[in-house]
């Protein structure tokens, strides 16, 4: 094993402090909180609605503004451009995510227990590679309602890309994408699992 690697197994193997390991604790609260929240929200505006109508995407189901209603309103207008209609159905991650955000708090409580950088290295990687996953998905859900529109709607337009974060004007319909406080959840257990990290570099590897 060459310097480098010494290095950066003795980095790994160093303990994670008081500090570090309450960090750690709180972590998996977010973490855990963010299953009940919804992680995202898409309004849609027109002149010919005094409200918007709103969507939230929880990591466990879909729900709408004025008890449902909007959802329903939204698949009105999907059938009239020729998308196809929006239901939980479709989000097949929804059955999963639930246990994957529930098994990143338990994660974050192991490392908090065990103790080491490594620990918390593991959860932060698993984590990058679960958002950047998620994200995709999001993306293509999105892609795929816009672009597969049905050739006999009422309304013919080309094919468009929602936005995913950020808004869009589509015809006289400008649609919102935004994160939703679940997401800022999911943003602070990631802060706080690289704020552990930090907080404990200096450890010394063969502390207990």
């Amino acid at each position: 094993m060459d310097e480098a690697s010494r290095s950066n197994t003795r980095f790994l193997d160093r303990p994670l402090n008081t500090t570090s390991r309450i960090l750690m604790g709180l972590a998996a609260l977010l973490v855990a909180g963010a299953i009940l929240a919804p992680l995202w929200q898409i309004r849609l505006e027109a002149p010919m609605y005094e409200d918007p109508l709103l969507m939230d995407i929880y990591a466990h189901k879909l729900e709408s503004g004025n008890d449902g209603q909007d959802l329903k309103e939204i698949n009105t207008l999907n059938k009239y451009v020729g998308m196809r209609t929006i239901q939980e159905a479709d989000f097949t991650e929804m059955d999963w995510m639930p246990f994957v955000l529930g098994g990143f708090a338990l994660l974050a409580l192991r490392a908090m227990f065990f103790g080491r950088i490594r620990n918390a290295v593991d959860v932060g990687v698993l984590f990058a590679y679960f958002g950047a996953f998620s994200l995709y998905r999001f993306y293509y859900q999105m892609y795929v309602y816009a672009q597969n529109l049905d050739p006999t709607a009422p309304m013919n337009m080309e094919p468009f890309m929602p936005a995913v974060i950020g808004s869009n004007t589509v015809a006289n319909f400008t649609q919102w994408s935004y994160p939703n406080w679940g997401s800022a959840l999911l943003a602070g257990f990631i802060m706080l699992v690289v704020a552990a990290i930090w907080r404990s570099r200096n450890e010394s590897h063969n502390a207990s």
